[in-house]
């Protein structure tokens, strides 16, 4: 039997935990409309729900944090329209809500390229996140994209890494790492990039561009991709 919007948020609230809720604060999540219920949690309701589109607009539009995360995950990305995509980006109000629904949902329409370049061009601090979180996932989830596709990312990259808001420059750094782990070759066009990145006076760009040459120069990424390109 389908359930609905009413029930599934009693659910979500069965599981609710003080403790939880305050944890997820210290971690620097938006608990203002949350319970403190775990992702592995909404994983299972999520699992038991299948694929819904309707109803996950209808739990977005609820508000609450959680069902907010859960419609990220039962939505249906054939489905999700542009108008969509720019309601729901412009309710982002925390990481994780961004970083989820980009990278369970938005990063699997056909629009994804496109709001990946478009949102970093935006101010406001989640909408411009969610671009570069959309590069990082894309970066990990589109197996059959080509080395351009995220080399055209790369103006984007540059030009916001002087942003010094904490959320801003976390996404830039992701999604440079994440492009430069895909295979050999963009790894070296990462290096490069970062290396040029580091020459900046900004503070956020120079730690941006260490971090990432940091992880992209590791034996580890570099044994690792030697492999898959043997392998391919």
């Amino acid at each position: 039997m389908k359930k609905d919007v009413a029930c599934i948020i009693h659910e979500i609230k069965k599981h609710g935990n003080e403790k939880n809720r305050q944890g997820m604060k210290r971690f620097g999540i938006n608990v203002q409309k949350a319970f403190g219920v775990s992702i592995n949690v909404l994983r299972d309701i999520a699992h038991d729900i299948g694929k819904d589109h309707l109803l996950a607009v209808e739990l977005w539009g609820t508000g609450f944090h959680e069902a907010r995360l859960l419609a990220g995950l039962i939505d249906d990305a054939t489905l999700v329209t542009v108008p969509q995509m720019e309601s729901w980006v412009k309710d982002f109000d925390s990481w994780d809500v961004c970083d989820m629904c980009c990278g369970n949902l938005f990063d699997k329409t056909k629009y994804a390229y496109v709001k990946a370049i478009e949102w970093t061009t935006r101010k406001e601090e989640f909408v411009k996140r969610a671009g570069f979180v959309l590069m990082a996932t894309l970066a990990v989830h589109d197996k059959k994209a080509s080395d351009s596709e995220f080399i055209t990312f790369f103006p984007m990259l540059i030009r916001e890494s002087t942003d010094e808001r904490n959320f801003v420059k976390k996404a830039v750094n992701w999604a440079l790492r994440q492009i430069g782990k895909r295979n050999m070759n963009l790894n070296k066009k990462a290096i490069l990039l970062s290396e040029e990145i580091h020459l900046s006076d900004s503070k956020a760009a120079r730690w941006i561009a260490a971090d990432a040459l940091r992880e992209l120069k590791s034996s580890n990424v570099l044994n690792r991709l030697k492999t898959k390109d043997i392998l391919h």
